[in-house]
Parts: C-alpha cells; sequence; structure tokens
C-alpha cells in the first residue's frame, strides 16, 4: 500500500488499485523523484496534473508537499471512484478534482480550458501503463502543451524497457534518471531562447535550462 513520504500529510497510507491493471510507483522512486522536483522548486503553489493516476499517490504526495491543488485523470472507473474516496479520507477533497476519462480527451479538454482563463498547470506527473507507446505519450505532450505553465515541469515515468521518450520540438529535455527497472524522463516547455539555441548547453547540475524551471 503506497503512503505518502513527507509534507503535511506523510506517512498516511493511500489505498492500493480495486483492480490489477493500475502498477503503482513504489515509496522508494516516488521519494527520489519527489526530492528532485522539490529541489527544483517545482512542487509548492502549482498547479499539478495527474495523467493515469492509478492510486493517486502521486497527486496526493504533490498536495501533502504544498501544491495549491491537483487534476486527476484515471479512465478506469472503479479506480477514479476509489481515489475520490481517498481524497475525502484525506482532508484534500477540496484541492484535489478527480476525472474519469481517457488522458488523451483529459488533454485536450484542460487545454481548452486554460485557452478560456483556467489556470495552467505548473506540474505535469505521467505514469501510463507499460503497455501504452511511447509515440502515444509524445503526441499527448503536445496536445497538453497550452495547458501549461512556461516553466512547467513534466515527470514522465516508463520501464527501462520501453522505448524512450523523445521529446516534441516545443519541449526541452531537462534529463534522465534511472531507478532500477524504472526510469523517469524529464522535461517542459521551451523558452523562445531555448528554440533558438541562445542559452546553447549552459545548463545547471540539474541539467534544465535557465528558464526557472
Amino acid at each position: 500500500m503506497p503512503r505518502i513520504i513527507a509534507g503535511e500529510l506523510g506517512g498516511r497510507t493511500v489505498p492500493g488499485p480495486p483492480s490489477s491493471r493500475t502498477r503503482p510507483t513504489s515509496d522508494r522512486v516516488r521519494e527520489a523523484v519527489f526530492s528532485r522536483l522539490q529541489g527544483w522548486d517545482a512542487i509548492a503553489g502549482r498547479r499539478v496534473l495527474d495523467l493515469y493516476a492509478g492510486t493517486g499517490a502521486l497527486a496526493f504526495e504533490a498536495l501533502s508537499r504544498g501544491a495549491l491543488d491537483a487534476v486527476l485523470v484515471e479512465a478506469h472507473a472503479r479506480t477514479a471512484a476509489q481515489i475520490t474516496r481517498t481524497a475525502h479520507d484525506l482532508g484534500l477533497a477540496d484541492r484535489a478534482r478527480v476525472q474519469s476519462a481517457r488522458a488523451e480527451a483529459a488533454a485536450a479538454a484542460l487545454a481548452a480550458a486554460v485557452g478560456r482563463g483556467e489556470a495552467p498547470f505548473g506540474l505535469v506527473l505521467i505514469d501510463p501503463p507499460y503497455d501504452v507507446p511511447t509515440s502515444a505519450l509524445e503526441q499527448l505532450l503536445v496536445a497538453l502543451l497550452p495547458a501549461l505553465e512556461p516553466d512547467a515541469v513534466v515527470a514522465v515515468e516508463r520501464s527501462s524497457r520501453s522505448a524512450p521518450l523523445v521529446w516534441p520540438a516545443e519541449y526541452a529535455d531537462d534529463g534522465t534518471k534511472a531507478y532500477g527497472e524504472t526510469v523517469v524522463q524529464y522535461g517542459g516547455p521551451s523558452t523562445v531562447d531555448e528554440a533558438e539555441g541562445a542559452l546553447g548547453d549552459e545548463h545547471d547540475e540539474r541539467g534544465m535550462h535557465d528558464s526557472g524551471r
């Protein structure tokens, strides 16, 4: 059963998935990912989007660490209903909005909502089933771009046996970390300077451009 690692809800547990189709991120990997994100100041005060939410543990971890609010997208209706119950049990019902929808449809709808004036997302967590093709994730990122803050951070979790994600041209590649059989790729929207190559190869130790990420 996943547990929240740190923050105001540190130590609280998150119920496991109601079906075998959900593969929760291990506590060890989640701790490493969030330590990295927190070091980049990519959590506190941010709106979070958790695609392929599963148990919701990734979004709940972000909310525990000071994220403003979160949208959790899960296609499986029973799993989405459990996420809603968990959010209520954790006292996060007013900060966590659960959508039972396919990730592709949700991305398009959220991008449209931001276009109509809804606040954009500053942190996106994507942890799809391993059988989701990498090409589908690349298309998803393109659709999602209008919903993101200019300095948003996107973390995509994959199996080490999956084809590596190639970031679309509108994104900057902010590095890859391997955690055993799990690989997490980090990126975010390119700034104009990045797209024109104005920053050259000047990266800080995080592997990120000087774009505020």
